[in-house]
Order: structure tokens, then sequence, then C-alpha cells
């Protein structure tokens, strides 16, 4: 496997975080908003996603993301990922994969495309994220 078409790109705010506690274990549900690129179209981006503490410090997460092209259109992307603090929390990196759900007709290609992703966040909660296709 490798490293396709870088296929888009997003940077915004997280706006808001909670504490879970489920079946003994601890997650955080970390909620953001930005703007960005995906296949040369101007998107809005919302997202949510949980992350869980692993022995070591690793920290796992999974969560969704929607996005909204400026003309209407939306995509659904789906993953999962492991990373690590980078700093004082919410600072962190983390390696995604995951894929895209989208009736849109400019978008379809996603649908059957495996997505690599770079995620991360600052201290203050600025993200920036960079997906690829793994081909």
């Amino acid at each position: 496997m490798a490293m396709g078409e870088r296929l888009g790109e997003s940077s915004g705010k997280m706006t808001g975080t909670r504490v879970l506690r489920s079946e003994g274990q601890v997650k955080v549900e970390v909620s953001f908003q930005g703007r960005g690129n995906m296949l040369g179209e101007e998107i809005t981006v919302f997202g949510t996603y949980w992350q869980s503490v692993r022995p070591g410090g690793v920290l796992y997460g999974e969560g969704d993301v929607l996005w909204l092209t400026d003309d209407g259109e939306s995509a659904l992307w789906s993953g999962f990922g492991v990373g690590r603090p980078t700093g004082a929390p919410p600072a962190a990196h983390f390696a995604v994969c995951g894929s895209v759900q989208t009736e849109s007709q400019r978008q379809a290609r996603l649908n059957g495309v495996a997505t690599v992703v770079e995620h991360d966040v600052d201290q203050e909660g600025n993200y920036h994220w960079t997906l690829w296709e793994w081909k």
C-alpha cells in the first residue's frame, strides 16, 4: 500500500468537549468546525470524534466528519486512528484511516477510496488535517 493523491485539507477550531464514561472507560468527545477544500471544491467542515488514552499514553479515537460544498452537496467521512500528545491538552498528532459516503456526483469517486489522514491539534484547539488516497 502507498499514499496516493492528496484529496483535500481543512483547518479550523475545536468548538466543544465533553467527558463520556462508558463501561469503566473514560472518553473525551471533541467537536470541531472549519473550512477547507476537497477535490478542488471549497468545503465547510463539521466533525466529532471521541478519544481515550491507552497504555503508554497512546491516544485512540473514532469519529465522523461532515463536509458541505458551497453549493450544498455533502459527504460523510468516518474513521479511526491512533495518536500521541504533542504538548499540553488538547495538543496531539493523529494518524487516521477511513472512508467517505456521498451522493455528490462531483465527489462520487470518494465512495470507493480508502483514505489516510494526518490530523494535528494545537494547545489552543486549532486543528489542521490533510487527507490522501490510500492505494
